[in-house]
């Protein structure tokens, strides 16, 4: 008595439902648990039940002598999960344990969890479960909902169409769009859960806010449009400058610069545009001409570094007959005259004399200019552009540059970026001159992939200037179609830094070829040195979309 005691000890403190029953089947032991979760009398207990746990699995249990977990199965019209433990006497089966657990104890948590609505029906579309999301999706309460059969809430005008209904009726998955009587236009998904008679016992739905799904879409679509109008201001830049003087733009640092550049031409703001020698400054400050409102009138240049100091002032100002010996007898028109009504650039304005500086000021503060020999004022109206590759604040402070003169230049400043820094312009460029070249003499001559690499690695200190000559150089004195290593000069090449595999032979394609073949390598080689998108694609001067549209091009694999 005092075992049986023990037993039903142990049996009822067990949170799941529990049976013990003996070799016949027959009831030994079973606690108060496994009577609520089936909804029996306790007199029940007293009866044979082994029926209800699935005779067929009992007598496996009974042959096989092992435990069998997990099993599950519909017993009293609750779906339970099955635990069969054999008691085992001289490995002899003298009885079994059976543990009974609910399916949904854990399927409340989950269903809550999910941030989609899910809707559950029964296998003739009686609704069963609704979870917190599909109240908050659809504006439906969940009391309004549970027992209601789908073909009374479809002609109640609740929802405009049934999954449920028409996932019992095809017996697969149906996805749908689904138009509620509080407005919301929902994504549903139906799925069909059959049991072992291949009968249809439920049906899940999963329901998606449709509504915000087009807010999302929408939201695409803008970014889509900003994309395409980013990518239209950008073509639009480069066109303009491809019709200048064989300026390349591809490299992001170069976009970015010409962007600056546009809002600059937009006003009458002085620009002082700095940059190394060779770095195509004259080009940036017509394109700053070609795109203001005086892109009409004249664009005179003057290089301060070029006009004799004798001469400058005379140049620029102009004078009358008779102002000094050797004075046209006529007089002449100084180049601040011939600018009035346009724009007028001053190249390398660090060569200025300071004498013709205090006397620039002059004439950008007050707007007049006197010719030499005349005391008779004439206004004139230019847009004033400066250029140098002088550090003017270094200047200011040695006592060569004036700083009232460098504050009226300098409110505008574009900095250009040297070659070496911006390298993503630099296949382009080679593209753009040896076609030129090309072009003049009626060639068809091509660059090789070993030659790309090395025009690649060299750092230019000559800037745009010394990649234009060393492509005419290389191209004109060439023997053959194909312009080979060879024909670097031995300086160049010994200045240039390349891994011992970028220099191995390669064989000869087409044009295309050899330049996906120097991309290729670049974009292979800026991934394995720094080891993420962001920083390669900084190293190159592209984007980092660009970059991986381009590594996945080449290296699908990754």
């Amino acid at each position: 008595m005092s075992n049986e005691i023990n037993i039903q000890t142990v049996i009822d403190s067990v949170d799941n439902g529990v049976v013990v029953l003996d070799l016949f089947g027959r009831i030994e032991a079973i606690n108060q648990k496994i009577l609520d979760i089936l909804a029996l009398d306790s007199a029940y207990s007293y009866y044979d039940i082994k029926d209800l746990f699935c005779g067929m699995t009992l007598k496996k249990v009974f042959s096989l002598k092992d435990n069998i977990l997990g099993h599950r199965a519909t017993v009293n019209n609750q779906d339970l999960f099955i635990d069969y433990f054999p008691h085992l006497v001289e490995d002899h089966v003298e009885g079994v344990v059976v543990i009974c657990r609910q399916t949904h104890m854990h399927i409340d948590a989950i269903m809550e969890s999910s941030y989609d609505g899910i809707y559950i029906t029964n296998g003739a579309g009686d609704t069963i479960r609704v979870n917190k999301s599909y109240e908050r999706i659809t504006g439906f309460k969940k009391e309004d909902l549970i027992g209601c059969n789908m073909q009374a809430l479809e002609d109640q005008g609740m929802i405009s169409k049934s999954a449920s209904l028409l996932a019992l009726k095809n017996r697969e998955v149906v996805t749908i769009n689904q138009q509620l009587l509080t407005g919301k236009q929902v994504l549903v998904t139906s799925n069909p859960i059959f049991n072992s008679k291949d009968e249809i016992t439920m049906v899940v739905t999963n329901v998606r806010d449709e509504t915000e799904i087009h807010r999302l879409r929408g939201m695409l679509r803008e970014n889509k449009l900003v994309k395409e109008k980013i990518k239209r201001e950008i073509d639009e830049l480069k066109t303009q400058l491809l019709e200048t003087n064989f300026l390349v733009v591809e490299d992001e640092k170069m976009i970015n610069t010409l962007k600056r550049a546009k809002r600059a031409a937009a006003t009458e703001a002085s620009v002082l545009v700095l940059g190394e020698s060779g770095v195509g400054k004259e080009e940036i400050v017509k394109f700053i001409h070609n795109n203001s409102k005086r892109k009409e009138s004249k664009f005179i240049k003057i290089n301060c570094g070029a006009i004799p100091e004798n001469l400058i002032e005379s140049e620029l100002f102009g004078y009358v007959k008779g102002a000094f010996t050797g004075a046209d007898h006529k007089g002449k028109m100084g180049l601040f005259e011939v600018a009035n009504g346009g724009t007028l650039f001053l190249d390398e304005i660090g060569e200025l004399p300071l004498q013709m500086q205090v006397k620039l000021l002059r004439v950008l503060q007050e707007g007049e200019i006197v010719r030499i020999g005349d005391s008779k004022p004439i206004q004139v109206d230019f847009r004033l552009v400066a250029a140098t590759n002088c550090d003017l604040e270094e200047m200011v402070d040695q006592g060569r540059f004036r700083k009232d003169l460098l504050y009226r230049l300098n409110v505008i400043p574009i900095e250009i970026p040297p070659l070496r820094e911006r390298k993503g312009d630099i296949i382009g460029l080679v593209n753009t001159f040896l076609k030129a070249i090309n072009d003049k003499y009626g060639w068809q001559k091509v660059i090789s992939p070993e030659v790309y690499r090395f025009l690649y690695s060299y750092a230019w200190p000559g800037n745009v200037r010394e990649l234009k000559n060393c492509i005419e150089r290389i191209t004109v004195m060439s023997n053959d179609t194909i312009i080979q290593t060879e024909d670097l000069p031995d300086e160049f090449v010994c200045k240039c830094h390349l891994h011992p595999q970028d220099q191995a032979p390669q064989s000869v394609g087409s044009l295309k070829e050899a330049l996906d073949k120097v991309e290729r390598d670049l974009i292979e080689r800026a991934y394995e040195e720094y080891g993420n998108v962001r920083e390669a694609a900084k190293a190159l001067g592209i984007g980092a979309a660009t970059f991986v549209r381009k590594r996945q091009k080449f290296m699908p694999s990754n």
